[in-house]
Order: C-alpha cells, then sequence, then structure tokens
C-alpha cells in the first residue's frame, strides 16, 4: 500500500453485475490505487471479489470486510489464498466481526464478543493454513477500538477503519507504530448548502447511528448519546462526512494523512437530481445502508 494514496469504497450492493465492472474499470482509469467493496446483504466477499478483479488489470481489489461469520476459517483462507493466486497478488482480505443484526438477526449466529471472536478467528485460520498450499494475501482488520486496533498490529498488515474522525487515525498510528498500513474510509458529499449536505450524509450514515460497534467508538472522542438523536447532531455528521467544495473535501482526505493514514478510501455519496438524499434500489428493494458513487468527486479527486 502506497503512503498518500487515494482509493475507491464500493458499496457493491447498490449496483447490479455490469455496473459493478464499470465502476471498477472506471476506478481503474482514474488512477486509484485500491478499490474497497462490502459484504452486506446481497454479494457474496469472494465472489463478488473475483468479479472485481475480473474486471480489471492494475487495481488492488480489497473485501471491505468479509465478515468472519459468513464462512468457517479455512473456507476464508482457501478464498483469500484463491483470489491472490487468480489475481496475481492484487487482492487484500479485509476482515470484520460485522454487527449484531447482521450475525444474529440475518444468519442466526450467536453474535460473541468481538475482539474475542476475532482472536479466536484468527487463530483458526493459522490453524487453516498449516493444512492447505498457497500463499496468503496481505490482510487487514476493521478495528475500531483500541483493542482491535492492538490485536490488529499483531496479526494482520493493518487496518481498515470506517466512519471514523481524524482523530481515530492518529490515535491508531501512534498504537500500531510506523510500519502499519492504516486505510481509513471518508464519507464524502460534493455540497456546499449545509442544510442539503447534511440530509444527504444522514442518510448514508443512518445505519451506523443505529449500530453499538461505531456508536461507542464515537464515544471515545468526545460524543455522547444525545449526538445519535435525529439521524446524528451536527457535529456528528460533520465529523464522519467531508461536505462543501472540492478544496474542503480534499482539506479533510489532508486531515487523515496527517494524522497518519496510509491511504484514504473516499465513498462518495451521490445526490438525487432533486438535491435530496438517495436511496439506491437493486432488484427491486431499495438498500437503505448503501451510497452509490459520484463519479464527478472521484473524477476531481485525481484530477480527471
Amino acid at each position: 500500500m502506497r503512503q498518500g494514496s487515494l482509493a475507491l469504497f464500493l458499496y457493491s450492493d447498490a449496483l447490479r453485475g455490469a455496473e459493478l465492472r464499470d465502476a471498477a474499470q472506471r476506478a481503474e482509469a482514474l488512477g486509484y490505487e485500491a478499490l474497497w467493496y462490502v459484504e452486506a446483504l446481497h454479494y457474496e466477499s469472494f465472489a463478488c471479489g473475483a468479479h472485481l478483479l475480473d474486471a480489471t488489470e492494475r487495481i488492488q481489489v480489497g473485501a471491505g470486510i468479509a465478515n468472519i461469520y459468513a464462512r468457517d476459517a479455512m473456507a476464508m483462507v482457501q478464498g483469500a489464498r484463491s483470489l491472490h493466486e487468480f489475481s496475481g497478488g492484487r487482492f487484500i482480505l479485509g476482515l470484520g466481526v460485522s454487527h449484531d443484526a447482521l450475525v444474529r438477526e440475518a444468519r442466526g449466529h450467536a453474535y460473541a464478543r468481538p475482539l474475542t471472536a476475532m482472536r479466536e478467528y484468527l487463530d483458526r485460520m493459522d490453524q487453516a493454513r498449516g493444512l492447505l498450499p498457497g500463499e496468503d494475501p496481505p490482510t487487514v482488520l476493521a478495528a475500531l477500538g483500541p483493542r482491535m486496533v492492538e490485536l490488529a498490529g499483531e496479526r494482520a498488515r493493518g487496518i481498515l477503519p470506517a466512519n471514523c474522525p481524524p482523530e481515530h487515525t492518529e490515535r491508531a498510528r501512534k498504537a500500531l507504530g510506523p510500519d502499519a498500513w492504516i486505510s481509513t474510509m471518508q464519507h464524502c458529499v460534493l455540497c456546499e448548502d449545509p442544510e442539503r449536505a447534511r440530509a444527504i450524509a444522514r442518510t448514508a450514515i443512518a445505519f451506523y447511528v443505529a449500530a453499538p460497534n461505531y456508536y461507542k467508538n464515537w464515544f471515545r472522542y468526545g460524543f455522547d448519546e444525545s449526538d445519535l438523536e435525529g439521524g446524528g447532531s451536527e457535529r456528528l455528521v460533520d465529523a464522519l462526512v467531508a461536505w462543501g467544495s472540492l478544496e474542503q473535501i480534499r482539506a479533510r482526505i489532508d486531515q487523515h494523512f496527517a494524522a497518519g493514514a496510509t491511504q484514504v478510501a473516499v465513498n462518495s455519496i451521490r445526490c438525487a437530481e432533486d438535491g435530496g438524499p438517495l436511496v439506491p434500489r437493486v432488484h427491486g428493494h431499495e438498500v437503505p445502508y448503501a451510497c452509490l458513487p459520484d463519479w464527478e468527486l472521484h473524477a476531481a479527486l485525481m484530477g480527471a
């Protein structure tokens, strides 16, 4: 991972197959170093990763993240090594514990304490490696809290945090030391009208405002339960979502780099044609946790 590089963070669930190929090719053509994609309620992580890798030639493709509850540890090692081999080393494995609603309610699994679950899963992956041939891709953890960051420093190449202010990047860098990768996801809205920009931002972060893994982490940075009301207080929205002019968005990205980020993964949030929030629809269903990319912003960030 090149220091000071930009990646494109893609909510893959919001796009059909041909649209995913187009998005990956556009990201590569613009010069983004990496393309991160999600695993939630539509595409399976390794199948989606294979599709994106097949559509491209040079760009790194990262699972952001592969849910540890979606497959056993041996299957995770097999899938990651397969994509590493098939892509000529362009795949990055991001691992995460996901959320109670996506594990217990959607999958029917018991949702364990995140740190314990991740540590035990990494142990089982190590056991599986002893039985399997192949080479591992770089692995990062979706680490928010300090103990998960510490675990990543011991067992992974770095971290892929999301919905975090630059202060989180700074603390993580101090904890991880100078060599670990930090690719932090940053929401961005190219809109200079404060009321409209914050309305769009609240739509984009609505899932996270209700997710304990995230809001408990925000409380470490001076926020409290009052900041969760009404879809997020202005100060919370402004801390998580960079909005305004291109220069203002660049300034937030630069804050993460100054705080120690290796890479910033930009999640651009496209507005509806009427200027309001846009909720994607796929196969006739709303995907309320997802965003569609704003290609105008992505091109501008890359100087295209």
